[in-house]
């Protein structure tokens, strides 16, 4: 649209108003904006939940990982719960990777009932979610590719999948969850959405991890895009994320390498800003680095680009 000149604006009122143009922008983005809870693995060696809470917060956390537990451990349970809410750490996710399509018959029922158990334990603590992969038909691999793993029996057994371990539990405090894998369904936001709405459970989220769903050049080249696009299909249902980086490596085909957030070019400003515009307070929970240094690295990233963008922490 050209700009008009309004005979009743002086220079003076112009320049004025251009120079506080960026002020005002920041001013109403961050009141758009909520503090971000991180959260990540930590490496205290105990079982005290009061010292496993107060480490995380020492680190600067405030969510994690669920602490190891049977959902049958009412004592363990409760002493969970009392020491992180006392910290104001949440929980942000129960992990149950287990393979709920497993080709044999055997593995896959006991796989089912295993992620049903830690449904049952996410609920027990009020976890945000229980969170797994949607599985593969793979028989050597229980993540791997398989030409099955993008077809319709592997969507529509799924979708049953999900709605057993749901109706099993019957959750009111939790949410059960999958993430995107770059060559499992749900591959991406669209075949997400089409899992929501074929699930038809209110106890049925989103957990994010925009990694996981970059799984061509154009995503990676193009990942503010992705996150963008992600956030603004998903976003209302999103209850937690993950956080990692990916690198391009140079090979004859396509080669994606998680690393350390801040090393590869995982877009984190643009990854903040909507995580921070949800109704929800979703947790951030970094993943898949190998050292507490490693850890110390990514989290600092993390914060600093937060602080470039005005995104605050809890």
């Amino acid at each position: 649209m050209p700009l008009v000149a309004d005979p009743g604006i002086t220079r003076r009122t112009f320049l004025g108003a251009v120079a506080a143009a960026p002020l005002m922008a920041s001013t109403i983005a961050g009141a758009a904006a909520k503090p971000i809870r991180l959260g990540g693995p930590i490496f205290l060696k105990s079982d005290d939940p009061v010292a496993l809470a107060k480490e995380h917060r020492r680190l600067g956390y405030s969510a994690a990982y669920c602490p190891a537990a049977s959902p049958n451990d009412a004592d363990k349970i409760r002493a969970i719960r009392e020491a992180f809410k006392a910290e104001n750490v949440v929980i942000a996710e129960v992990g149950a990777w287990r393979n709920m399509l497993d080709p044999d018959p055997v593995k896959r029922a006991a796989n089912l009932t295993y992620v049903t158990e830690r449904m049952a334990l996410a609920e027990a603590v009020a976890a945000r979610c229980c969170v797994d992969i949607a599985g593969s038909f793979n028989p050597d691999v229980w993540y791997g590719p398989n030409a099955k793993n993008l077809s319709p029996e592997f969507f529509e057994r799924t979708v049953e999948n999900c709605r057993k371990v749901i109706d099993a539990v019957k959750p009111k405090q939790t949410t059960f969850s999958i993430e995107m894998m770059g060559w499992n369904l749900p591959d991406g936001p669209d075949e997400y959405l089409r899992l929501i709405k074929a699930v038809d459970r209110p106890a049925f989220a989103v957990h994010m991890d925009v990694c996981n769903g970059i799984n061509s050049p154009r995503r990676f080249y193009d990942n503010s895009g992705f996150i963008r696009e992600c956030f603004a299909k998903l976003g209302k249902w999103v209850v937690s994320c993950h956080a990692k980086d990916l690198a391009f490596i140079p090979e004859l085909n396509v080669h994606f390498k998680e690393v350390v957030p801040g090393t590869g070019q995982l877009d984190y400003a643009t990854y903040l800003r909507e995580l921070s515009k949800l109704a929800v307070d979703a947790p951030l929970m970094l993943e898949h680095l190998q050292t507490a240094e490693e850890y110390d690295a990514g989290r600092e990233h993390i914060k600093a680009v937060g602080a470039r963008t005005g995104i605050t922490f809890a």
